[in-house]
């Protein structure tokens, strides 16, 4: 019978990346039976971003497609593991073959992937990052293929296009990878939490200079078996596993959700829901959308979507067409962290957004960097030219409220004028605000 937990990606066919592991774990074990070598590779493409940003995600994966046929036709027969570990990441684990046979065929591999490649007319000439290491006496399946990974940093570091060799010795501290433990445990909390209700939304309201409150932004909160993760944690894991697709969706359910409670309360306000490029090139994203709009039986002008500039920015035809459907259906796109994205104005005067959220780092130093400042009253005045409402973020001072107050800027985030909160402490905020 058939392992039910294995998976394969659907683009590759190798298996994924938990696969990999409960595999590998599996390999470990014979090779310590019978006093067999066993040695992962950890492949990364280069500059494969660029290939998304250029040739769009359909394109992109015709590429890892491509790469992925090129490593299996390379790999000796045998007992060995294919596996796709991220986007453009992949891992081979070789049973039976030692270090001189590994290493040549780490060195079979950038040559084999190193081919041009032709993408809507263009030759491209693709390379890669490869990290090598052999297993040592008493490592697990999950310290073989961590080492792994971080030599292929090493690679990566010293400009791509090579193969490097785990040191002897022991690597030290961890470096956040793919498949560390701590990665793994944050998501098996997060399906946790998302099968028992261990998700939940805070608020924090964007207050005018007028003292209305324009809006609430919904921040994230994970609470399972009684810890409490922060989004800095939980969100990079979540994209990288794709449960943020599973939460991106809930995230905008329930918003829509609290919209419509203000709304039912006399209290109409905005809820500004945070969403990622994986939601955006995702196929579910614009039924999601008008799924929880149509649950909530709320207005599009109650709902607007934040995303980061970097991403507002992007070239993606499919980024780009899903941003123009969602203002046509009415929903309002706020461009957060504005000023660390390195956007061109060409670009921005095309865009559809209605917001500007200044990042936080110009308002930080503020009122004491003038040259801060300087670019806080300029991106006022071509955000409103623009016809945006501009939003300082991070206000935690009052000079800096009088100052960000002298820019004109239109509205102010920040602990100085609420923390975010659960919603029913939000709503009886809101009636103190309006009853004092």
């Amino acid at each position: 019978m058939p392992d039910t937990l294995t998976v394969f990606d659907p683009i590759t066919g190798f298996l994924d990346r938990r696969s990999c592991l409960r595999a590998a774990q599996g390999m470990l074990a014979a090779a310590e039976s019978s006093r067999q070598p066993l040695a992962a590779l950890w492949i990364d493409l280069d500059r494969f971003r660029q290939i998304n940003a250029s040739f769009g995600h359909a394109a992109g994966d015709e590429v890892i497609a491509r790469v992925a046929g090129r490593i299996r036709m390379v790999l000796p027969s045998g007992g060995h593991l294919l596996a796709r570990m991220g986007s453009d990441e992949f891992v081979v684990v070789l049973s039976g073959e030692d270090r001189p046979v590994a290493e040549a065929f780490g060195r079979l591999l950038l040559v084999t992937i190193e081919q041009p490649l032709g993408i809507d007319e263009i030759l491209i000439h693709p390379s890669a990052s490869i990290g090598l290491a052999l297993l040592r006496a008493g490592e697990d399946a999950l310290s073989l293929l961590e080492r792994a990974d971080q030599v292929m940093g090493e690679a990566k570091h010293q400009g791509g296009g090579r193969l490097e060799m785990a040191a002897g010795e022991v690597l030290p501290g961890y470096r956040g990878v793919s498949l560390a433990r701590e990665e793994l445990a944050i998501e098996a909390d997060l399906h946790a939490a998302l099968d028992s209700a261990g998700l939940s939304l805070e608020f924090q309201p964007i207050v005018s200079r007028d003292g209305r409150v324009e809006a609430v932004e919904a921040l994230m909160r994970c609470k399972v078996f009684g810890r409490k993760l922060t989004p800095d944690r939980f969100i990079p894991v979540a994209e990288k596993s794709g449960l943020i697709i599973r939460v991106g969706e809930w995230s905008l359910l329930q918003g829509a959700r609290f919209a419509a409670r203000l709304r039912d309360e006399g209290r109409p306000t905005k809820v500004a829901i945070n969403v990622s490029r994986a939601q955006l090139t995702s196929p579910e994203f614009l039924p999601a959308l008008h799924g929880a709009l149509a649950c909530a039986n709320i207005g599009p002008e109650l709902l607007e979507l934040e995303l980061t500039e970097s991403l507002v920015m992007a070239l993606d035809e499919v980024v780009q067409d899903n941003l123009r459907r969602v203002r046509e259906a009415g929903v309002g796109l706020a461009i957060d962290d504005f000023g660390t994205g390195f956007s061109s104005l060409s670009s921005l005067k095309d865009l559809p957004a209605t917001k500007l959220k200044l990042d936080r780092s110009f308002i930080r130093v503020l009122p004491e960097d003038r040259r801060a400042l300087a670019v806080v009253k300029a991106a006022t005045r071509m955000g409103r030219e623009l016809g945006m409402v501009v939003v300082a973020e991070g206000v935690e001072t009052e000079a800096q409220q009088r100052v960000l107050n002298d820019a004109n800027v239109d509205a102010m985030q920040g602990f100085l004028l609420a923390r975010p909160m659960p919603e029913d402490v939000l709503m009886d905020w809101l009636k103190l605000r309006n009853n004092p």
